[in-house]
């Protein structure tokens, strides 16, 4: 038995049907095979140039932040005073730091970092907001009036003044950023998701899997979860995006890697107090790589919301 009621005609290809099999629906309401709906989703991703482009673009940075130090090895432990704020040149093509860095490498072990630190604040905001965001939503009554009430104390602290006040108290480290964006980053896919389970609870399947006797664990994680995969895919892009610009927002405030590990954003610090003495390659590459690695994510989260929505797929 699967949900045909008309308030899924329009929506998104998604899993649905209590017998844990996934299903979906074309624009007219009509269930679909399952491969034939991950042929529609490709398809449709494929045909929006703007989610190709931020796809070829975060392939290309990767295979820049690591790949490229093998091809271009640099020294980025060790200063070089002789090497001070060089212009470019032949054998430095961007330049070289205060420190007497090479601009390109550091770039690409910079973006190591901030790439690895996005990627997974996306993957633990995104799991724990999900797992927060269904239980609330789910059992709703008083455990969705607490949970949430979590959510609105935490939005309420200032963020900026919470970063203040950890670059005076902690020494960074790879392991504490992430921890922070993520500390910071779930709420937005808690909020979203019990919205979607909020809607989904109240569906005819998972009615009927409640009177056959399954318990809330199955109905959670067999149903629930999967119908709301659409949004958490395209909420995760956006979280690799949001994570990577707070980083470098935190590494503008002092809250960076201690040297001599390298972001973008303690980069930017690094580089703005030379701006004015015309080191314009001090700053300007890595701003240029964090907007390019931002937009790229924003091109490939509007792809994937675009492809998974049938309504966007038909326009």
């Amino acid at each position: 038995m699967t949900d045909r009621d008309d308030s899924r005609a329009p929506g998104s290809l998604t899993v649905a049907g209590p017998d844990g099999q996934a299903a979906a629906w074309d624009g007219d309401g009509h269930a679909v095979r399952p491969d034939a709906a991950w042929r529609m989703i490709l398809r449709a991703f494929t045909g929006n140039r703007l989610a190709l482009a931020g796809l070829i673009m975060v392939v290309a940075v990767a295979l820049f932040c690591f790949v490229g130090p093998l091809l271009w090895p640099t020294d980025q432990v060790h200063t070089n005073l002789l090497l001070v704020n060089k212009p470019p040149s032949a054998r430095h093509p961007l330049g070289t730091t205060n420190l007497g860095y090479d601009v390109l490498g550091r770039l690409m072990v910079g973006g190591q970092s901030s790439l690895l630190v996005g990627i997974a604040v996306a993957v633990i905001a995104t799991g724990f907001g999900v797992f927060y965001g269904v239980v609330a939503g789910y059992f709703g009554g008083p455990v969705d009036s607490v949970l949430m009430r979590i959510v609105d104390i935490v939005l309420a602290v200032p963020v900026v003044y919470l970063f203040i006040d950890l670059a005076s108290e902690f020494k960074p480290t790879l392991l504490l950023l992430i921890a922070i964006l993520s500390l910071l980053s779930w709420l937005g896919p808690a909020r979203l998701v019990r919205g979607e389970t909020l809607s989904l609870r109240v569906r005819e399947y998972v009615q009927a899997v409640r009177v056959m006797g399954g318990r809330s664990g199955r109905i959670i994680f067999r149903h629930l979860i999967p119908n709301t995969m659409g949004t958490i895919t395209v909420n995760a892009t956006f979280q690799v995006a949001d994570a990577i610009l707070t980083l470098a927002v935190l590494s503008y405030l002092g809250f960076s890697l201690p040297p001599p590990a390298a972001t973008w954003g303690g980069m930017l610090q690094d580089g703005v107090n030379y701006l004015y003495d015309g080191y314009w390659w001090e700053i300007y590459p890595a701003g240029l790589m964090i907007v390019i690695t931002v937009v790229a994510f924003n091109f490939i989260g509007d792809g994937l919301r675009d492809s998974l929505d049938v309504r966007l797929q038909r326009r």
